[in-house]
C-alpha cells in the first residue's frame, strides 16, 4: 500500500528518513530558499520535482499564483511515481501548498474515492491544513471532478492557526 507524506520544510530531513520516501515534491515561492534546497542523497535526481509559485489565490503584484502548468507538473509527476515507496510533498509551512498538492494527487490516483471523504480525512490528519483553494480548483478542473474537490475543501474550512503544520501520512487505497 502506497502513501503520501506531507511536511513543512523544517521537518523535511526527519520526515524523509522516517517515511523512506523515494519521490519528493518541493513547492515553494520562486526565488525562495525553499525552492533551492539541495536534493537529498536518498532521492534520485529524476524523483525530485520542484514547483515554484506563491501561496496566493488571487493575483498579487510581485507574486505568481498557482497555474495550470504547476498543477499539471505535480499530477504528471505523481502519475509517473511507481508507488513502491512513499511520495513526500513539502512546502515552507506544510499547511497550504503541500496539502493542496497531496489532496490533488490523492484524488488523481484514487479516482474512485469520494472527494468529501478524502477532504475530511485530510482535516482529521492535519488540523492546520488549509489547502490552497486555487491549486485545488485547477486540479478539480483538470481531473474532471466537476467542482466536487473545491466544494469538499470549502466544507472543511480553514485549518487551525499554526506557524507550521505537523507531518502526516495519507494512505492511498
Amino acid at each position: 500500500m502506497s502513501s503520501l507524506h506531507v511536511c513543512p520544510l523544517s521537518r523535511l530531513p526527519e520526515t524523509l528518513a522516517a517515511s523512506g520516501a523515494s519521490h519528493l515534491v518541493t513547492l515553494a515561492t520562486l526565488g525562495s530558499p525553499g525552492l533551492a534546497i539541495e536534493r537529498p542523497e536518498t532521492i534520485a535526481p529524476d524523483h525530485h520535482l520542484r514547483v515554484g509559485f506563491s501561496d496566493i489565490v488571487a493575483p498579487m503584484e510581485g507574486h505568481l499564483p498557482p497555474g495550470e502548468a504547476h498543477v499539471r507538473a505535480v499530477l504528471d509527476f505523481a502519475a509517473a511515481w511507481n508507488r513502491e515507496r512513499p511520495l513526500l510533498l513539502h512546502c515552507y509551512a506544510g499547511i497550504s501548498r503541500s496539502t493542496a498538492a497531496a489532496y490533488a494527487v490523492a484524488c488523481a490516483l484514487s479516482p474512485e474515492r469520494d472527494e468529501t471523504e478524502l477532504a475530511a480525512e485530510l482535516r482529521r490528519l492535519a488540523p492546520s491544513a488549509t489547502p490552497n483553494r486555487l491549486f485545488v480548483a485547477i486540479a478539480d478542473d483538470l481531473l474532471g471532478r466537476e467542482g466536487r474537490m473545491s466544494a469538499a475543501i470549502a466544507a472543511i474550512g480553514r485549518g487551525a492557526e499554526a506557524f507550521e503544520g505537523t507531518p502526516f501520512q495519507l494512505t492511498m487505497a
